[in-house]
């Protein structure tokens, strides 16, 4: 099922209501059955990845509860097995594989427990290319675009997910850090920075369902669907921005439920949004045919493409990017050894005295040799809001 998980989908009979007048809290048990959710999908060309979790109440803290020790398996409507071991705890994947496209396919699962689960035998599908990933200005902000078609007139169900990656920088580029040491006398305490933690890249996957149907076309076509916008500025387009989109043919049965799940997650708001409907999927309990199952196990090919933007490639003199998490930063002055003031006698080290009671990391030593200039680890360390690793497909 992508990058959307629905473990968090309140069940039938749950309503997330609004009012202008007044708002309507909802009371709900404070303990609720514990449903498995099944979340992933048969993969014909590639690796089936299934995660299996548990549903919480929704005032419950902490993270979710996965189904671990699981025996999960592939099988086709002629009886044959693809296992699937896990690896972590509640994710269950397969080898590369290639599955017959010409098959119909289910997944099997059998808890720790020995509840037995069984997904609707489905279709196996093909996903035809994506034609065209691209972009255009407008409503001030960068629309990205995705386009795709089937000449084979066989898919006209589209669905797709993203993960967008770009690089950034923090506030201010250090030079030296801060190196405790108890030497007597004092050894140096602040010492050149060997790794660089100024350039840095954050990748997000993509959160909202989008999915298109060509079914009452006279072409399985789709031109430009709206995939993602960014409104500027953006910090996502600092530098160089990245979006990988990933493509999935459905069935119909698929995309209805699909249909509903963005409904129930995107459009209930207040009294006069759409009521949250049942969200009914295709994976079955054997151990209890009443035991509600959370998603929709599909079987099918998936093909990608990848975008990149450059920021020389946005208008000039365009507001394009905002550095809005490095406005609250600033810098400050530590004396190296803090002279006398009136009576008060000098402080020898007092910087050193400064960086062991304070999380202040300096960022450059001033020319006198005698201040640094210092700032917090939000401000100078990029990893903080995400990795210095440069990602294997950056350019």
């Amino acid at each position: 099922m992508g990058f959307i998980s629905i473990r968090y989908l309140v069940l039938a009979g749950l309503l997330a209501l609004g009012s202008c007048i007044e708002p309507y809290n909802i009371n709900t048990p404070a303990a609720t059955q514990a449903y498995l959710v099944v979340d992933g999908f048969i993969n014909t060309q590639g690796s089936t990845v299934i995660k299996l979790t548990r549903t919480q109440a929704l005032a419950a803290k902490g993270s979710v509860s996965v189904e671990p020790k699981a025996t999960v398996y592939i099988q086709d409507d002629l009886g044959r097995h693809y296992p699937l071991t896990e690896s972590p705890a509640g994710t269950y994947s397969s080898p590369t594989q290639t599955l017959d496209p010409t098959r119909k396919y289910q997944l099997s699962i059998t808890t720790a427990k020995g509840r037995a689960y069984l997904s609707d035998l489905i279709e196996a599908k093909t996903t035809p290319p994506i034609d065209r990933v691209n972009w255009k200005l407008e409503n001030q902000g960068l629309q990205v675009y995705v386009s795709a078609h089937d000449p084979a007139n066989n898919t006209h169900y589209y669905r797709w997910d993203y993960s967008e990656t770009w690089a950034f920088t923090a506030a201010y580029f250090s030079v030296v850090t801060f190196k405790d040491t108890n030497a007597n006398p004092p050894a140096p305490y602040v010492v050149p920075r060997t790794e660089d933690i100024y350039h840095c890249w954050h990748t997000e996957p993509s959160t909202s369902i989008k999915q298109n149907t060509t079914a009452t076309l006279s072409q399985d076509v789709v031109s430009d669907y709206p995939l993602q916008f960014l409104a500027f500025p953006s910090e996502r387009l600092q530098s160089l921005y990245s979006i990988l989109v990933r493509q999935y043919a459905q069935t119909q049965a698929e995309y209805d439920y699909w249909e509903i799940l963005r409904k129930n997650t995107e459009s209930v708001g207040t009294i006069n949004d759409p009521l949250p409907s049942q969200l009914t999927g295709n994976v079955h309990s054997l151990s209890d045919s009443s035991e509600p199952v959370l998603g929709f196990v599909s079987a099918h090919s998936v093909v990608e493409q990848r975008l990149f933007i450059a920021r020389d490639e946005l208008p000039k003199g365009q507001l394009v990017y905002a550095d809005a998490v490095n406005d609250g930063c600033r810098l400050d002055t530590i004396p190296k050894d803090k002279p006398a003031y009136m009576d008060d006698p000098p402080i020898p080290n007092y910087a050193l005295i400064v960086f062991r009671r304070n999380i202040l990391y300096p960022v450059a030593i001033l020319p006198s040799g005698h201040d640094y200039t210092v700032s917090t680890l939000e401000c100078i360390d990029c990893r903080t809001r995400g990795t210095n690793v440069k990602p294997s497909f950056w350019p």
